[in-house]
């Protein structure tokens, strides 16, 4: 065979192998993008759901998910049915079962308080701080204000102390929901969330009849410092009065120095003479 043609062979092969292999691969990328891809159903939430709403299943929907299902995502929606939801959930959200109480603990605020902790009701009014401001998720400190006992009849008089800081405000009233628009909410009783050492520490002092009130905090200020506490006595101290300065002892002066003087007679003339006194030295 003569070479010339057995080249232009081999050649041709080996372009129709490349165009061979280019469109095998075109052919199986768009097969692959044209076969539907495996997803699973997970409980997702038709609407938004407020937290201490108990899940029924008009609350509820399934969504289809590719891939990967989240960890503690809910399946079944008899899973969920009837639990209370401990964090808002919105329209489309997959529903996870750490966002939901355990069955049988109702809905309310007493399933979106963590373990450990207590929800205490503070007394407010219109008049006692910023009560109407104070909505759900809320940062506050808890001033209180009296006579500590023993001491009601001291030159301080009526003291002023911070109790607790960066306590978290559960509920308005009966509202544990935020307020979208943030407007004031007159309201008689603010829950907030406190140890139990805390709780026991508020409660003494709202049955000791000591005036509480609650000042709001910036959510993300959370740090707390130890506050010594201000008396009456202190805050009524006139400060425009100067400290007395040191008075410097001076030196007593030193007596002028007498003359004494010395009468001369000599026959008729008389003469008097005026001496100093030396000084007499230490």
């Amino acid at each position: 065979m003569n070479r010339r043609l057995l080249t232009i062979l081999v050649i041709a092969f080996v372009i129709a192998g490349g165009c061979a292999f280019i469109v095998a691969r075109l052919l199986g990328s768009r097969l692959n993008a044209a076969k539907p891809a495996v997803t699973k159903p997970v409980v997702a939430a038709a609407a938004d759901i407020k937290l201490g709403t108990i899940l029924a299943a008009s609350n509820l929907t399934t969504i289809q998910i590719a891939g990967d299902v989240p960890k503690g995502a809910i399946v079944n929606p008899q899973d969920a049915v009837g639990r209370g939801v401990i964090a808002d959930l919105y329209q489309g959200e997959p529903i996870l079962d750490s966002r939901l109480a355990p069955k049988g603990t109702g809905g309310g605020l007493a399933i979106a308080i963590p373990l450990g902790m207590r929800a205490c009701a503070v007394r407010v009014d219109e008049v006692v701080g910023v009560s109407g401001f104070v909505t759900p998720g809320m940062r506050v400190d808890v001033l209180i204000s009296g006579n500590p006992p023993g001491q009601q009849n001291t030159q301080e008089g009526t003291q002023s102390r911070t109790l607790l800081q960066n306590i978290q405000v559960l509920s308005a009233g009966t509202d544990i929901q935020k307020d979208v628009e943030g407007k004031a909410k007159q309201v008689q009783v603010v829950n907030v969330l406190v140890t139990p050492e805390q709780a026991e520490a508020l409660t003494l002092a709202q049955n000791q009849g000591v005036r509480i009130q609650l000042v709001l905090r910036n959510p993300l200020d959370t740090k707390t410092d130890p506050v010594p506490g201000t008396a009456l006595a202190t805050i009524f101290a006139d400060k425009t009065v100067k400290p007395k300065g040191v008075v410097m002892a001076r030196a007593p002066k030193k007596p002028a120095a007498e003359n004494y003087s010395i009468e001369i007679d000599n026959g008729s003339t008389h003469s008097k003479q005026e001496f100093a006194t030396p000084e007499v030295k230490p």
